[in-house]
């Protein structure tokens, strides 16, 4: 049986169906500045908390994530609460491998046909590294770097303090405004409507650190813990069927 049909049905054993989630219009402009506590976000509701990327059967996560969706005429808002009670990021240079912090990722699949997605990585310095992908890695896709993200628009709240291991933080939120018009040089993408729904997940990269001499440091020798809003069944985000379906609706 060929590695990649053997993976995928790993996936569909391991996962439960994929979640749903009906994305609202927003009925007022939206303020991008890492709070989520905006009156046009009050209305509209969370998602389930994320669970392990192979699925619920794995131990609950540490700490809990959940998320939030709008849409409007220019841009799809995601917006993010990360608990998380030591805050730190190292990476700063845009295009950087992110997930080496811990961050919070963004997979779009606008057409469904779990080919020619995107990518969109963040950390707590707001840094990101945006990628678009023709198609999965296991099917000998090559990740586009030089794709960006015109327009773009994110934020990030730190509830707490950035990388100081003295004291003991809430967490971290996020919200980044995807313009519609920034996809359309990989993929003939234009802006949703209403009845209409795209392939989408989240992920979150969490490591686990100790503090020596002041600072964060990773611990030697385990690996990264891997939550996600709807699971894949599997260690491994780019297998497309398993993402969720966001719908846009007024």
């Amino acid at each position: 049986m060929p590695l990649l049909l053997l993976l995928f049905l790993t996936a569909l054993l391991h996962a439960a169906d994929p979640l749903r989630y009906e994305c609202k219009r927003a009925l007022s402009p939206v303020r991008i500045d890492g709070r989520i506590d905006d009156s046009v976000w009050k209305a509209v509701p969370w998602t389930t908390d994320f669970v392990d990327i192979e699925g619920p059967s794995k131990p609950r996560p540490r700490f809990r994530t959940r998320a939030k969706m709008l849409w409007d005429e220019d841009y799809f808002y995601v917006a993010a609460e990360l608990e998380e009670p030591h805050v730190w990021a190292t990476l700063k240079e845009h295009d950087t491998v992110i997930f080496q912090d811990n961050d919070f990722e963004v997979f779009l699949n606008p057409s469904g046909d779990t080919l020619n997605y995107f990518e969109f990585e963040i950390n707590a310095l707001n840094t990101g590294w945006d990628l678009f992908l023709p198609k999965p890695y296991k099917k000998r896709g090559k990740a586009d770097n030089s794709w960006e993200i015109p327009g773009l628009r994110t934020a990030v709240h730190i509830d707490g303090t950035l990388n100081n291991p003295r004291d003991r933080d809430r967490g971290w939120s996020v919200e980044i405004a995807f313009p519609w018009k920034a996809f359309a040089s990989r993929a003939p993408v234009r802006r949703a409507a209403a009845g209409e729904s795209w392939r989408v997940n989240f992920s979150r990269v969490e490591w686990r650190v100790d503090i020596r001499e002041g600072r964060y440091v990773k611990v030697p020798g385990l690996k990264e813990d891997n939550w996600v809003w709807s699971p894949q069944g599997l260690i491994d985000m780019h297998v497309p069927e398993m993402w969720g379906y966001v719908r846009f609706v007024q």
